[in-house]
């Protein structure tokens, strides 16, 4: 599963050091909050045409197959390919023909990666990122850290599934765990290569032989009695 051939050429770890803000995609869930005067007053559709209390829950909004997001007033608006703090800035500009001095925050709240641990003693999760600066380092532990996988051969699967690109990530070794603070992006996939079990292989390949040859000297007992 997901292993690479061996003459496989990895993309360069040095592009995974610079951080790279996540941009919105389809099916993610934001919450949305709007203030007016820069952050003094919380507008919420809900009250503002109850007349209620101002402290309500927030409320999550779905990225639309097509890059929208339908939101109170405004209406379906583009935020795909934006960053979190881009399409806050766009909004804000939106909302400033209805509102003196908007304020705009916006949290992904459904960004998640997969990872498979390796080996049998290891369960494969999908991990929640709850804080937008979660390290692959963090995302191991999460998940019990590495079993009896190669902590040598730590796989981060990125971008489109069509095309993806592959880093090899090397936990092994002091001078190697530094990579361990790459900072992980929604959808990113973590992948352990399991240990090779020799034993265990060697007799899957031997035994049709052993079978075979048992079988061989069965007959030949047969006819010599």
């Amino acid at each position: 599963m997901l292993r690479t051939p061996r003459d496989y050429s990895y993309s360069d770890l040095e592009e995974l050091l610079v951080t790279d803000q996540y941009r919105l995609a389809p099916n993610d869930e934001i919450t949305f909050q709007l203030f007016t005067n820069d952050g003094e007053r919380l507008i919420d559709p809900v009250t503002m045409l109850s007349g209620q209390s101002l402290r309500q829950q927030q409320l999550t909004y779905r990225v639309e197959f097509d890059g929208t997001i339908k939101l109170p007033v405004l209406g379906y608006t583009r935020v795909s390919g934006l960053t979190t703090r881009e399409a806050e800035m766009m909004l804000e500009e939106e909302f400033s023909t209805s509102y003196i001095n908007p304020f705009v925050q916006l949290r992904v709240v459904n960004n998640r990666v997969i990872l498979f641990p390796g080996g049998r003693g290891g369960t494969s999760s999908v991990i929640f990122l709850d804080n937008p600066n979660t390290t692959l380092f963090e995302a191991l532990a999460k998940s019990g850290g590495i079993a009896d996988g190669k902590a040598s051969r730590v796989k981060l699967i990125r971008g489109e599934p069509d095309n993806p690109s592959v880093y090899l990530v090397d936990l092994s070794t002091i001078e190697g765990v530094k990579n361990a603070n790459i900072v992980l992006q929604a959808n990113d996939i973590i992948y352990v290569e399991p240990r090779e079990r020799v034993p265990q292989r060697i007799l899957e390949n031997v035994t049709p032989y052993l079978s075979l040859v048992t079988t061989a000297l069965l007959v030949y007992s047969l006819f010599t009695k």
